[in-house]
């Protein structure tokens, strides 16, 4: 299965220019801009595919979904909320840097993307974000961070990933906190809704449930949601595939750096779509 862009790389050159020029007016502080890669197959084995990505990936937020003969094989690594009692908890990432099989060098490409001020800068950003939404539910001076720029490894990937709990009263509904936190900060960017309306503009393709989430809900109310990145996305009846994949963009920002970046989230969907079974 040979994946093809929805717009070719002048094209996502030419909308990082504009977003960078709302960045420039101070209308955004970072945006997530995301594109699709997409194929048509009337082939694909969506169970099998979805082994091999797990076999691959190793994400631990991962989700196998079918409703209305529609896929979705999930490979995410980040966790979008989490309630735990009266403890609520976010995960969010922002930093991402490839890995090496030299291990000297991958231990090298760990310690730069901890280091680097411009994914440190990305992170914080959201942290507030989220720390903000948080204390919409929360009880007074409860929002705390956990972990600031934690470094987590997956197969393909190093990720740096931030912790941030709240504590909030007993009797607090599931849905008056997903109205205060959904969508997840770092899939729209700061502040939200300018981020939401730059992306609306500039994207070619309605996410639908990318950048969603799938999670459950347990008897006593405790939940646990994804939010739904490194995915296939499969319609059995018109043979439609799609890997959407993004980046945050901020305006220390490299246009080629993020295009990059995007190309190594979607390395191992491809890889996996073109039989790679491999663990790594």
């Amino acid at each position: 299965i040979t994946l093809q862009p929805d717009f070719n790389k002048d094209s996502y050159l030419g909308k990082f220019d504009q977003i960078k020029a709302h960045l420039q007016r101070g209308d955004i502080y970072e945006v997530t801009f995301c594109q699709t890669f997409s194929a048509k197959t009337k082939k694909l084995a969506p169970l099998k595919v979805f082994s091999n990505l797990m076999r691959k990936s190793k994400a631990p937020f991962s989700c196998f979904v079918y409703h209305n003969q529609k896929y979705l094989l999930c490979a995410s690594p980040e966790r979008f909320l989490k309630r735990s009692g009266n403890t609520l908890l976010s995960q969010p990432i922002k930093g991402t840097a490839p890995r090496s099989e030299n291990k000297m060098e991958d231990d090298n490409l760990k310690i730069q993307l901890r280091e680097s001020k411009k994914e440190q800068s990305e992170n914080v950003m959201i942290v507030d974000l989220v720390r903000n939404d948080l204390s919409r539910v929360a009880l007074k001076n409860s929002v705390t961070v956990k972990e600031l720029f934690g470094i987590y490894s997956f197969p393909s990937v190093h990720q740096m990933i931030s912790s941030i709990e709240a504590e909030i009263a007993k009797d607090c509904k599931m849905s008056t906190i997903i109205k205060a936190l959904f969508p997840m900060g770092s899939m729209t960017g700061a502040p939200k809704i300018s981020a939401m309306q730059i992306i609306e503009a500039q994207e070619d393709f309605r996410r639908g449930l990318f950048s969603g989430a799938v999670g459950y809900i347990a008897p006593n109310g405790d939940f646990d949601w994804n939010v739904v990145i490194r995915s296939i996305l499969y319609n059995v009846v018109t043979g439609d595939l799609v890997c959407p994949v993004g980046s945050a963009i901020t305006l220390k920002a490299d246009a080629e750096a993020e295009y990059q970046e995007c190309m190594w989230k979607l390395s191992t969907l491809t890889n996996v779509l073109n039989g790679d079974t491999k663990k790594k």
